[in-house]
């Protein structure tokens, strides 16, 4: 396969996982934000939003104050945020346009159809009640595309750099809608276990598709231990990190049949999936979550770089 189709198919899947992402983070801050609270801390709940999301610069360098309109706007419509969902839609469209011919009719469709809606849009319009139903159509837009892709492309190099991005970028995902809570929004002392802590944690389950299930696994009320031992180290759970580094390792495995090498991105993903397989939830808080999972996001943006110079990826 030629550089260039690569790099168009493994950022296509990267940006549709990504519009996906922007969409679930935007929730859990806007279910926090709804929570009851002492004083006022919706801004620094979106603060903390837009620092998991990664745009806090970008957003301070055009709005001087937090609100949650212009938050929710960035993080949706901006096209000056290169990590908004409408920016990734029209990447996406755009990497899937320059690969038609890779792509299958069912995939194309999907990706064409949901930036032409996704447009028609006027963040105007968007209500605190039309709000969740747009993040939910999000979802289900990317939900479409990666069932197509799965039911119709050939077990080829196209799936396997389809494979490597969406789980790349899904793993930072998780990571960072786990930091978010526990790190910037974790209570004062008092209220951890309480009942705002447990609806904090609840928003973070639900914001992963992973309310439910939690509860099949665990048969129990959230503790924050048990959740970030889900969301971390559960292999079973399809947004986990471990989950996540399994396919990342399949989708290198692959590639290193087909082309018949390894290099230095295949040890350092199998080096992150053995640290997440042998992992301890007590040993990971004792030695802190957010520096566990700060040190986790290094090793997935340094697994990023050693794929794009092996694959001669540019962005």
């Amino acid at each position: 396969m030629l550089g260039r189709t690569a790099n168009d198919l493994y950022w296509l899947a990267r940006y549709v996982e990504r519009a996906e992402n922007m969409a679930r983070l935007t929730e859990v801050g806007y279910r926090i934000v709804l929570l009851p609270r002492d004083g006022d801390g919706t801004h620094e709940e979106w603060r903390s939003t837009l620092a998991g999301a990664g745009c806090a610069q970008g957003y301070f360098s055009k709005f001087e104050t937090l609100n949650t309109r212009d938050v929710i706007n960035y993080l949706l419509f901006d096209f000056s945020n290169p990590s908004s969902v409408k920016s990734c839609l029209a990447a996406a469209r755009r990497n899937g346009r320059a690969q038609r011919t890779s792509l299958t009719r069912d995939m194309w469709e999907s990706l064409n159809s949901a930036w032409i809606e996704f447009s028609n849009i006027n963040p105007a319009n968007i209500t605190a009640g039309e709000l969740p139903r747009v993040l939910d159509w999000v979802r289900s837009r990317s939900a479409l595309y990666r069932g197509a892709l799965l039911n119709t492309i050939l077990r080829n190099d196209t799936f396997f750099f389809s494979q490597l991005g969406t789980f790349l970028e899904r793993a930072d995902n998780t990571a960072r809608i786990l930091d978010v809570k526990y790190y910037v929004l974790l209570p004062q002392i008092e209220m951890v276990g309480g009942g705002v802590d447990a609806v904090q944690w609840g928003a973070i389950l639900r914001s992963v598709s992973a309310h439910r299930s939690y509860r099949w696994v665990y048969k129990e009320n959230y503790k924050p231990w048990r959740i970030a031992e889900y969301l971390i180290l559960n292999q079973a759970m399809p947004r986990s990190l471990r989950s996540c580094y399994d396919e990342i390792n399949i989708a290198l495995s692959d590639l290193a049949n087909l082309y018949g090498e390894r290099s230095a991105c295949h040890e350092t993903a199998a080096g992150t999936r053995n640290l997440l397989s042998s992992g301890n939830i007590d040993d990971i808080f004792q030695s802190g979550l957010h520096e566990f999972i700060e040190d986790f996001i290094i090793r997935n943006n340094r697994l990023g770089n050693e794929v794009a110079e092996v694959y001669h990826f540019n962005g």
